[in-house]
């Protein structure tokens, strides 16, 4: 019985690819180091965990929503044909139980911090189930994807100081430009399949020289406002050297891929956008403490 139970829990985290949290689990925790310095008091231990528990709920609860909802789809297109839901190894039904406790304790954490993430909240379940059904209508779904993974820092900004201004806003737009850029490469994959099953995405509606394109501008525009930061937080030159290092770790991204060849697209998408995020939130955590 135990052995069913382990076995079918790591069945679940591997169908929501539990461990790709760490795409915005650092960008959270860089929020919640922007709102101390403006604090000017480091967070409770509470309030980490709560912030902490709401990410994963909400994170957790939109992947299995997507992969609920994508069932059918993901069946028909042989790179996620032998993903868990249309392979078997996920029932709809343990797939539902899971998307309800995950956003049950979004929606607890988010009742523990303050009365604004509360109100905020369903805003935020909208959105992370608006993702799942873009591609039926609009390529702008990566531009969705990003909107939801940018909610992360500005949720934990809010969560310690009940309110909005430049700093966050500037990360969270960085964050959304970033997701939606790398969210873009990762559809290139599908770009023939996406046609023919009337799929909406950018790579079916520009192609794949577009996309590149794109993928360019909304990347620069990321590191631009991520230099844009210490003009609204108190961030020095340690934040300064993080930005820097992570323009180079995208610069080497979009070297592994190029337009006539895709073959390294999984170690652009996994491998360095994992780096970039952590890599952000240490340098942004190490000006901090010095």
């Amino acid at each position: 019985m135990t052995a069913t139970v382990l076995e079918k829990t790591r069945s679940l985290l591997e169908m929501i690819k539990f461990s790709h949290t760490v795409f915005a689990f650092p960008f959270a925790l860089m929020g919640v180091v922007l709102a101390s310095l403006a604090n000017g008091a480091p967070p409770t231990f509470g309030q980490i965990f709560w912030i902490c528990l709401a990410m994963i709920g909400a994170r957790s609860g939109a992947m299995g929503l997507n992969r609920l909802i994508d069932a059918r789809i993901d069946g028909e297109n042989p790179r996620t044909a032998g993903r868990h839901l249309p392979a078997g190894r996920v029932s709809a039904r343990e797939a539902g139980v899971l998307i309800a406790v995950s956003f049950a304790l979004l929606l607890f954490a988010a009742w523990m911090l303050n009365p604004l993430c509360l109100y905020l909240a369903p805003v935020a379940l909208f959105f992370l189930t608006l993702y799942s059904y873009c591609k039926r209508f609009t390529a702008l779904a990566h531009i969705v994807l990003g909107l939801c993974l940018a909610a992360a820092p500005v949720g934990a900004w809010i969560a310690l100081r009940g309110d909005v201004q430049w700093p966050i806003l500037a990360l969270g737009l960085a964050v959304l430009l970033w997701v939606a850029g790398f969210d873009i490469f990762y559809a290139l994959q599908d770009i023939e399949f996406d046609r023919a099953r009337g799929l909406h995405s950018i790579p079916a509606r520009l192609g794949i020289e577009g996309s590149f394109l794109l993928v360019r501008v909304f990347h620069t525009m990321m590191v631009f406002l991520l230099l844009l930061l210490p003009l609204g937080a108190a961030l020095g030159w340690v934040y300064l050297l993080g930005v820097a290092v992570v323009a180079g770790l995208l610069i080497y991204e979009h070297l592994l891929v190029r337009p006539d060849d895709l073959s390294r697209l999984d170690a652009a998408f996994f491998n360095m956008n994992g780096y970039i995020s952590v890599t952000i939130f240490a340098f942004t955590l190490v000006d901090a403490l010095v």
